[in-house]
């Protein structure tokens, strides 16, 4: 089991985020008020603070949502996580991780910001199942973990 230690929403796509003290999640949309909400299978990034904490060790004046996540978290190996796999967000939410890491194809804000970005590396997406209200502080589960022979199968 693992924790939400940060909650963060931007405006405008590309950009850091704001952290925040509670967010609404809305199932098949995202966080309410995010840039990045909508109709499509990335509706809510998480970064683990491990993977921050490594690029501050590198020198970097980087905190949570420094990388464009939306929930930074603690204690659970997110890049361990196949797509399928189910998470408890706090008492109410339901996620679905819908992809690992990403290709980024220009150099964003946070990259220019930090000098390397580990979102693309290390962070995952989500797709809300079921809506609620998360904060920093709530627990964070993995509820049904995917089986790489599985996710394999499907592929063929």
């Amino acid at each position: 089991m693992g924790k939400i230690t940060a909650v963060s929403l931007s405006d405008t796509k590309g950009t850091k985020k704001r952290n925040v003290d509670e967010a609404e999640m809305r199932a098949d949309y995202g966080l309410v008020g995010d840039a990045h909400a909508g109709d499509r299978h990335r509706q809510v990034s998480l970064l683990a603070s491990e993977s921050i904490a490594k690029m501050a060790e590198q020198g970097l004046k980087v905190v949570a949502g420094d990388f464009a996540e939306n929930l930074t978290t603690a204690g659970i190996e997110l890049t361990a996580l196949l797509p399928g796999t189910k998470l408890a967000a706090g008492k109410e939410v339901l996620l679905e991780v819908s992809q690992i890491g990403k290709e980024c194809h220009t150099r964003c804000a946070i990259y220019y910001q930090a000098g390397d970005c580990v979102m693309p590396r290390e962070g995952i997406f989500t797709r809300v199942l079921r809506g609620g209200r998360v904060r920093p502080g709530d627990e964070l589960t993995v509820l049904e973990r995917e089986c790489f022979a599985e996710v394999s199968h499907e592929k063929k």
